[in-house]
Protein backbone atom coordinates (compact mmCIF):
# COMPACT_ATOMS: atom_id res chain seq x y z
CA UNK A 1 0.00 0.00 0.00
CA UNK A 2 1.38 3.86 -0.81
CA UNK A 3 3.14 5.41 2.27
CA UNK A 4 0.18 8.29 3.34
CA UNK A 5 2.11 11.66 2.82
CA UNK A 6 1.24 14.38 5.93
CA UNK A 7 -0.49 17.32 4.47
CA UNK A 8 2.00 20.32 3.62
CA UNK A 9 -0.15 22.29 5.79
CA UNK A 10 -0.52 20.03 9.06
CA UNK A 11 3.46 19.72 8.83
CA UNK A 12 4.42 23.47 8.90
CA UNK A 13 1.54 24.46 12.01
CA UNK A 14 3.24 21.35 13.72
CA UNK A 15 6.71 22.76 13.33
CA UNK A 16 5.77 26.22 14.13
CA UNK A 17 4.11 24.38 17.22
CA UNK A 18 7.54 22.39 17.71
CA UNK A 19 9.41 25.97 18.02
CA UNK A 20 6.86 27.85 19.15
CA UNK A 21 7.44 30.59 16.54
CA UNK A 22 5.47 31.70 13.60
CA UNK A 23 8.74 32.45 11.72
CA UNK A 24 10.90 31.49 8.87
CA UNK A 25 14.65 32.52 7.78
CA UNK A 26 15.07 33.76 4.12
CA UNK A 27 18.21 32.54 2.87
CA UNK A 28 19.07 35.19 0.31
CA UNK A 29 22.97 35.15 0.17
CA UNK A 30 25.26 37.68 -1.72
CA UNK A 31 29.01 36.73 -2.34
CA UNK A 32 29.82 40.59 -1.40
CA UNK A 33 28.35 40.17 2.20
CA UNK A 34 29.42 37.06 2.92
CA UNK A 35 32.24 36.65 6.28
CA UNK A 36 35.71 37.15 4.93
CA UNK A 37 36.90 33.71 6.21
CA UNK A 38 33.96 32.05 4.01
CA UNK A 39 35.23 34.24 0.93
CA UNK A 40 38.80 33.22 1.78
CA UNK A 41 37.98 29.30 2.21
CA UNK A 42 36.16 29.06 -1.25
CA UNK A 43 39.45 29.70 -3.34
CA UNK A 44 37.52 32.09 -5.31
CA UNK A 45 34.46 29.44 -6.42
CA UNK A 46 31.62 31.43 -5.81
CA UNK A 47 28.61 28.74 -5.61
CA UNK A 48 31.22 26.96 -3.22
CA UNK A 49 31.15 29.77 -0.78
CA UNK A 50 27.24 30.62 -1.03
CA UNK A 51 27.11 26.40 -0.24
CA UNK A 52 29.16 27.12 2.97
CA UNK A 53 27.28 30.11 3.89
CA UNK A 54 24.18 28.66 3.37
CA UNK A 55 24.62 25.32 5.59
CA UNK A 56 26.19 27.19 8.63
CA UNK A 57 23.29 29.52 8.57
CA UNK A 58 21.18 26.24 9.25
CA UNK A 59 23.34 24.71 11.79
CA UNK A 60 22.80 28.63 13.40
CA UNK A 61 19.42 28.72 13.06
CA UNK A 62 17.67 25.42 13.42
CA UNK A 63 17.53 25.43 17.37
CA UNK A 64 15.51 28.04 16.95
CA UNK A 65 13.11 28.47 13.71
CA UNK A 66 10.98 25.82 12.35
CA UNK A 67 11.42 26.88 8.30
CA UNK A 68 14.04 28.03 5.93
CA UNK A 69 13.06 29.64 2.64
CA UNK A 70 15.76 29.92 -0.04
CA UNK A 71 15.37 32.49 -3.03
CA UNK A 72 16.26 30.88 -6.22
CA UNK A 73 18.00 33.41 -7.80
CA UNK A 74 20.80 33.80 -5.27
CA UNK A 75 22.05 30.27 -6.50
CA UNK A 76 20.74 29.94 -10.17
CA UNK A 77 23.20 33.21 -11.01
CA UNK A 78 25.75 30.71 -10.45
CA UNK A 79 25.14 28.13 -13.22
CA UNK A 80 25.02 24.52 -12.84
CA UNK A 81 27.16 24.73 -9.72
CA UNK A 82 25.10 27.09 -7.71
CA UNK A 83 22.08 24.85 -8.26
CA UNK A 84 24.38 21.97 -7.01
CA UNK A 85 24.87 24.64 -4.16
CA UNK A 86 20.96 25.29 -3.99
CA UNK A 87 20.43 21.17 -3.47
CA UNK A 88 23.33 20.77 -1.07
CA UNK A 89 21.93 23.40 0.95
CA UNK A 90 17.88 22.09 0.80
CA UNK A 91 19.19 18.74 1.37
CA UNK A 92 21.10 20.28 4.55
CA UNK A 93 17.81 21.81 5.46
CA UNK A 94 15.64 18.67 5.37
CA UNK A 95 18.46 16.84 7.66
CA UNK A 96 18.15 19.66 10.25
CA UNK A 97 14.41 19.13 10.30
CA UNK A 98 13.54 22.36 8.88
CA UNK A 99 10.71 22.99 6.85
CA UNK A 100 11.57 24.54 3.47
CA UNK A 101 10.34 26.92 0.92
CA UNK A 102 11.63 27.46 -2.90
CA UNK A 103 11.05 31.12 -3.16
CA UNK A 104 11.42 30.76 -7.36
CA UNK A 105 8.02 32.79 -7.79
CA UNK A 106 6.97 30.22 -10.87
CA UNK A 107 4.51 30.71 -13.28
CA UNK A 108 3.24 29.33 -16.36
CA UNK A 109 0.36 26.53 -17.75
CA UNK A 110 0.40 23.30 -18.91
CA UNK A 111 3.32 21.60 -19.60
CA UNK A 112 5.46 24.31 -18.33
CA UNK A 113 3.94 24.33 -14.89
CA UNK A 114 4.30 21.03 -14.46
CA UNK A 115 7.87 20.78 -14.94
CA UNK A 116 8.55 23.60 -12.71
CA UNK A 117 6.69 21.84 -10.13
CA UNK A 118 8.87 18.02 -11.14
CA UNK A 119 11.75 20.61 -10.35
CA UNK A 120 11.19 21.73 -7.20
CA UNK A 121 8.81 18.75 -5.65
CA UNK A 122 10.45 15.49 -7.08
CA UNK A 123 13.81 17.02 -7.73
CA UNK A 124 14.79 19.61 -4.88
CA UNK A 125 12.10 17.83 -2.52
CA UNK A 126 11.26 21.11 -1.21
CA UNK A 127 7.66 21.66 0.74
CA UNK A 128 6.47 25.01 -0.51
CA UNK A 129 6.88 26.95 -3.67
CA UNK A 130 6.05 30.61 -4.05
CA UNK A 131 3.96 31.01 -7.22
CA UNK A 132 2.71 33.81 -9.58
CA UNK A 133 -0.80 33.24 -9.98
CA UNK A 134 -1.35 36.45 -11.88
CA UNK A 135 -1.62 34.16 -15.31
CA UNK A 136 -5.16 32.96 -13.82
CA UNK A 137 -6.22 29.91 -12.32
CA UNK A 138 -4.60 27.67 -14.50
CA UNK A 139 -1.80 28.75 -13.65
CA UNK A 140 -2.07 27.64 -10.28
CA UNK A 141 -3.33 24.17 -10.67
CA UNK A 142 -0.62 22.51 -12.40
CA UNK A 143 1.65 23.28 -8.94
CA UNK A 144 -0.62 21.32 -6.92
CA UNK A 145 0.79 17.70 -5.71
CA UNK A 146 0.17 15.49 -2.56
CA UNK A 147 2.02 16.84 0.24
CA UNK A 148 3.32 19.76 -1.29
CA UNK A 149 2.06 23.55 -0.39
CA UNK A 150 1.83 26.72 -2.57
CA UNK A 151 2.07 29.76 -1.61
CA UNK A 152 0.85 32.36 -4.13
CA UNK A 153 1.96 35.37 -4.97
CA UNK A 154 -1.43 37.95 -3.28
CA UNK A 155 0.04 41.22 -2.35
CA UNK A 156 3.63 41.77 -2.34
CA UNK A 157 5.57 43.52 0.24
CA UNK A 158 7.74 45.86 -2.76
CA UNK A 159 6.31 49.39 -3.02
CA UNK A 160 6.01 48.96 -6.77
CA UNK A 161 3.36 46.17 -5.79
CA UNK A 162 0.65 49.65 -5.36
CA UNK A 163 0.93 49.79 -9.27
CA UNK A 164 -1.10 47.10 -9.85
CA UNK A 165 -2.29 45.14 -6.80
CA UNK A 166 -4.21 47.87 -5.15
CA UNK A 167 -5.77 48.79 -8.86
CA UNK A 168 -10.10 48.85 -7.85
CA UNK A 169 -12.41 46.50 -9.92
CA UNK A 170 -15.46 46.70 -10.98
CA UNK A 171 -17.20 45.53 -7.98
CA UNK A 172 -14.83 47.65 -5.61
CA UNK A 173 -12.49 45.22 -4.55
CA UNK A 174 -8.65 45.81 -5.55
CA UNK A 175 -7.06 42.67 -7.60
CA UNK A 176 -5.06 41.90 -4.85
CA UNK A 177 -8.38 40.81 -3.01
CA UNK A 178 -9.63 39.51 -6.50
CA UNK A 179 -6.68 37.10 -6.27
CA UNK A 180 -6.99 36.16 -2.84
CA UNK A 181 -10.52 35.18 -4.11
CA UNK A 182 -8.53 33.09 -6.20
CA UNK A 183 -6.83 31.42 -4.09
CA UNK A 184 -9.45 30.46 -1.73
CA UNK A 185 -11.42 28.60 -4.19
CA UNK A 186 -8.82 26.43 -5.47
CA UNK A 187 -7.58 26.17 -1.72
CA UNK A 188 -10.62 25.17 -0.53
CA UNK A 189 -10.28 21.37 -2.31
CA UNK A 190 -6.91 20.85 -1.00
CA UNK A 191 -7.63 21.66 3.41
CA UNK A 192 -5.60 19.89 5.72
CA UNK A 193 -6.48 18.69 9.74
CA UNK A 194 -4.91 21.82 10.83
CA UNK A 195 -8.04 24.07 8.88
CA UNK A 196 -5.79 25.35 6.66
CA UNK A 197 -5.32 25.11 3.11
CA UNK A 198 -2.14 23.48 1.04
CA UNK A 199 -2.18 26.12 -1.13
CA UNK A 200 -1.07 29.98 1.23
CA UNK A 201 -0.76 33.32 0.09
CA UNK A 202 2.14 35.83 -0.23
CA UNK A 203 1.19 38.70 1.86
CA UNK A 204 3.74 41.50 2.73
CA UNK A 205 4.12 43.13 6.05
CA UNK A 206 4.23 46.36 4.95
CA UNK A 207 0.66 46.82 4.31
CA UNK A 208 -0.96 46.13 7.67
CA UNK A 209 -4.60 47.67 6.48
CA UNK A 210 -4.29 45.41 3.03
CA UNK A 211 -3.29 42.64 4.91
CA UNK A 212 -6.76 42.94 7.45
CA UNK A 213 -8.66 42.99 5.00
CA UNK A 214 -7.26 39.43 2.98
CA UNK A 215 -6.91 37.86 6.36
CA UNK A 216 -11.12 38.60 7.33
CA UNK A 217 -11.22 36.84 3.15
CA UNK A 218 -8.52 33.92 3.65
CA UNK A 219 -9.28 32.32 7.08
CA UNK A 220 -7.92 29.05 5.65
CA UNK A 221 -4.90 30.25 4.24
CA UNK A 222 -1.44 30.50 5.62
CA UNK A 223 0.26 33.85 5.06
CA UNK A 224 3.89 33.81 3.98
CA UNK A 225 4.98 37.10 5.26
CA UNK A 226 7.90 38.77 3.93
CA UNK A 227 8.79 42.74 4.80
CA UNK A 228 9.40 42.55 8.19
CA UNK A 229 13.02 43.42 9.61
CA UNK A 230 14.91 45.25 6.54
CA UNK A 231 12.09 46.08 4.74
CA UNK A 232 10.54 48.49 7.57
CA UNK A 233 7.72 45.65 8.78
CA UNK A 234 7.70 45.19 12.37
CA UNK A 235 5.44 43.41 15.38
CA UNK A 236 2.63 46.09 14.87
CA UNK A 237 2.27 45.28 11.14
CA UNK A 238 2.56 41.72 11.25
CA UNK A 239 0.20 40.84 13.36
CA UNK A 240 -2.94 41.75 11.14
CA UNK A 241 -1.85 38.64 9.24
CA UNK A 242 -2.34 36.14 11.94
CA UNK A 243 -6.06 34.77 12.88
CA UNK A 244 -6.96 36.14 16.61
CA UNK A 245 -5.21 33.04 17.88
CA UNK A 246 -2.13 33.92 16.44
CA UNK A 247 -2.02 30.98 13.70
CA UNK A 248 -2.41 31.16 9.99
CA UNK A 249 0.57 32.98 9.24
CA UNK A 250 4.62 32.80 8.84
CA UNK A 251 6.53 35.76 9.14
CA UNK A 252 10.01 35.58 7.21
CA UNK A 253 13.49 37.67 7.64
CA UNK A 254 16.34 37.75 5.78
CA UNK A 255 19.04 40.15 5.46
CA UNK A 256 18.82 41.20 9.21
CA UNK A 257 19.14 37.78 9.88
CA UNK A 258 21.76 36.06 7.84
CA UNK A 259 23.67 39.03 7.89
CA UNK A 260 23.76 40.13 11.54
CA UNK A 261 27.63 40.52 11.67
CA UNK A 262 30.83 42.36 10.98
CA UNK A 263 32.53 41.05 7.55
CA UNK A 264 35.58 39.85 9.73
CA UNK A 265 33.58 38.68 12.81
CA UNK A 266 35.09 35.30 13.98
CA UNK A 267 32.34 34.31 15.84
CA UNK A 268 29.46 35.62 12.97
CA UNK A 269 27.27 32.47 12.87
CA UNK A 270 27.06 33.03 16.56
CA UNK A 271 25.46 36.18 15.50
CA UNK A 272 23.02 34.92 12.98
CA UNK A 273 21.95 32.28 15.79
CA UNK A 274 21.14 35.27 17.79
CA UNK A 275 19.69 37.10 15.40
CA UNK A 276 17.25 34.64 14.63
CA UNK A 277 16.73 33.50 18.25
CA UNK A 278 15.90 37.41 18.63
CA UNK A 279 13.16 37.19 15.98
CA UNK A 280 11.83 33.86 17.24
CA UNK A 281 10.91 34.98 20.80
CA UNK A 282 9.33 38.02 19.68
CA UNK A 283 7.32 37.49 17.19
CA UNK A 284 6.43 34.08 18.91
CA UNK A 285 5.58 36.61 22.35
CA UNK A 286 3.46 38.93 20.08
CA UNK A 287 1.09 35.94 18.78
CA UNK A 288 0.68 34.02 21.62
CA UNK A 289 2.99 31.23 20.59
CA UNK A 290 5.34 31.77 23.91
CA UNK A 291 4.94 33.40 27.60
Amino acid sequence: MPVAVMHAADRLMAAIAQRRAPVCVGLDPVLEKLPSAIRRASSGHPARAIADFSCSIIDAIAPSVPCVKFQSACYERYGSAGVAALEQSIAKARESGLQVILDAKRGDIGLSAEHYAAAAFDHLHVDWLTVNGYLGADSLSGFVRPGKGLFVLVRTSNPGGDDLQERTLADGSSLAEAMGDLVRQLGHNHMGESRFSAVGAVVGATRPETAQRLRSRLREQIFLVPGYGAQGGGVDEILPCFNDDGHGAIVTASRSIIFAFQPDDANWSRSVADAAASMAEQIGRATGWRR
